[in-house]
Formats: C-alpha cells, sequence, structure tokens
C-alpha cells in the first residue's frame, strides 16, 4: 500500500486507541487537569476521572493501547478486505456476529447501533442477512468501518458512494447516518487523490444533504483552531450531527496528526466516535504532504496494541 493509503487505516486505528482513557469525559476542563498531571494520550481508563465531571465510564475492562468498539470495526473491516480483497457484505456480517457476538472475541461496552444489528444477525442464517441489517441510527459508529474500505478502493467515487452506503447499512440503516459516511467518505478519497484539504473538504459538501451541509459548512468557516468551541456549537455527544462538523473544523485547521489527536481529545464527549474519520483524514493529508515520512507519531504506534495486526493486514492488501 501507498504511504498515504496505510496512514488513513493506521491514523484512524491509532487515533480511536489515543483517545480510550478519556472516552466519554464531558468536561473539558476535568480533561485539562488530567492532562497537567498524567498527560492527554493512551491514558489507563480510571473511574476515578469520571466521579467530578460529566462522563460515562464505560471502558473498565479495558488498557493503555486498547481499542474501543470503533476502533474494533475499524479493524475487523481492514482484515476483512484483506482476507477476501473486496467487500463481500454477507461475510462480513457473518464476520461482525460472529466476533461481537456471544462467545465472540470483542470485550467491552456494546453501543446501542451494534447491540440492534446483533439481534437483527443472531435470528437468522447467513443466507438470510438482509442488505440493511443496522438500527435506525445517526450515531458515529456508521463510520467506523470506512476508512480501509476508501484506502483500498480503486475505482471512481460514483463506485465508492454506492459501496459506502452498502457498508454502512449494515449497522446503521439510517439516512442521517449516510449522509455523513458519504460526505466525509468523499473527503477522504479527494485527499488520497491529492486535493488539499481545504478544497477536499469544500468538494465533499454536496455529498452531506441538507441536514449537515450547512453545519459543515459553519463548521469550516470557523477562522482558527479551536476544538472545545466548535464541540460547544456543534455538540460533543456520538451523534454525526454533532460530531462530523468537529472533525472538520479539526481537519482543516490543525497543522498535523499529533495536534488533530490531541485537539479531538481535549474537547471531550464521544472522542473515540470522531476519532476514526478525524485520523484518516489527518493522517491522510499529513501523509500528502511530505509521503517521506509517517505523519503517526513513532511512540504512538508502538502503543497501539494491535499495531502487528493491522500491519499485517495492510501488507496482505
Amino acid at each position: 500500500m501507498k504511504n498515504a493509503n496505510s496512514a488513513a487505516i493506521l491514523g484512524a486505528l491509532v487515533a480511536d486507541s489515543a483517545a480510550l482513557g478519556l472516552h466519554w469525559l464531558y468536561d473539558p476542563e476535568r480533561i485539562a487537569e488530567i492532562e497537567t498531571a498524567r498527560g492527554l494520550v493512551f491514558l489507563q481508563p480510571a473511574a476515578a476521572d469520571y466521579t467530578v465531571a460529566k462522563g460515562y465510564f464505560a471502558h473498565g475492562r479495558k488498557v493503555s493501547g486498547d481499542s474501543t468498539g470503533y476502533g474494533e470495526v475499524c479493524l475487523l473491516m481492514l482484515k476483512h478486505l484483506a482476507k477476501h480483497g473486496t467487500f463481500s457484505r454477507n461475510e462480513y456480517q457473518a464476520e461482525y456476529r460472529a466476533y461481537f457476538g456471544p462467545g465472540g472475541e470483542f470485550v467491552g461496552y456494546i453501543d446501542s447501533p451494534t447491540r440492534l444489528t446483533l439481534r437483527t444477525l443472531l435470528s437468522l442464517e447467513p443466507a438470510e442477512f438482509p442488505a440493511a441489517s443496522g438500527a435506525d441510527d445517526d450515531q458515529q459508529p456508521a463510520l467506523a468501518a470506512l476508512p480501509a474500505l476508501i484506502a483500498t478502493h480503486s475505482g471512481t467515487l460514483e463506485d465508492l458512494m454506492k459501496r459506502v452506503e452498502e457498508v454502512v447499512r449494515v449497522t446503521n440503516n439510517n439516512e442521517l447516518a449516510i449522509a455523513a459516511a458519504r460526505s466525509s467518505s468523499a473527503a477522504l478519497f479527494k485527499l488520497l487523490h491529492g486535493v488539499p484539504v481545504s478544497q477536499a473538504l469544500a468538494d465533499a459538501l454536496p455529498f452531506a444533504g441538507p441536514v449537515l451541509e450547512p453545519l459543515l459548512e459553519q463548521a469550516l468557516a470557523i477562522p482558527k483552531l479551536d476544538s472545545i468551541a466548535a464541540t460547544e456549537r456543534f455538540g460533543r455527544a456520538c451523534h454525526v450531527a454533532e460530531g462530523l462538523p468537529v472533525i472538520f473544523h479539526i481537519v482543516q485547521r490543525a497543522t498535523d496528526y499529533r495536534t488533530a489527536i490531541e485537539s479531538n481529545i481535549r474537547a471531550g464527549g464521544d472522542s473515540c466516535g470522531r476519532s476514526i474519520m478525524l485520523g484518516a483524514l489527518a493522517a491522510t493529508h499529513a501523509a500528502m504532504q511530505d509521503d517521506s515520512a509517517f505523519p503517526i507519531p513513532l511512540p504512538w504506534l508502538a502503543r497501539y496494541r494491535k499495531l502487528a495486526e493491522a500491519a499485517d493486514a495492510c501488507a496482505a492488501l
């Protein structure tokens, strides 16, 4: 794989893992206190961090360097593509059910779209899986499987949009989720094809639909990087109408991958949900600017516990 393509995938996976320790902590002031005391990235999840601040402690069984469910979906799609060479919906649904369902390898918080998707898939034989097996839900799991799909796509943007919708409806059978997936996928596709970041984000707007497009326009109009102000304006929770504008703002204004990921964590809320597409976009932008250097800090790569699995899958592709 080319440097930028592998950067897109690993950028998503590492960003999710880096944010795990402070995921769903909704208080930027508390996050700033923790950063001063212990740092910001790859922290061990600790229930005590959430007792004096608004938040939800979901990762008590995780350790530093692990992934959230978002990162696990991202890696699952990468392995699926490495195994099959292309996206096969029925095979992917079977793999998804086996990994996240009863007796599967995944240990951790199961969000609503995942739970409702499993409810559909568990009662059926693989040959009976519906194309739209996902929940009517507009949360950010809709974007989690996309970086590897886009980074390995060799066809046209039009063909990619069809495949993106097929993938998203596996877990999120929701029109707003589809619109968010289409617009963010268009931005990443454009970046991978050499379009400058501001133009790539602007080119993605027509894919965003009537609800998201004005929000993304507002986000791109913010003149300097301020992720906390952006989350106060658009929201910190898990819905794509809150997360995607923040992603577009950070990607346009951050100077490098590290700055983008740290800014996202400082903003609080569903930082890991934003991390997948943010990490892919930020790493791709950096790699396209300087193809001679890998954009993800090496110490961060080393701390991601499933780096070997991800690297092997990238090599297979």
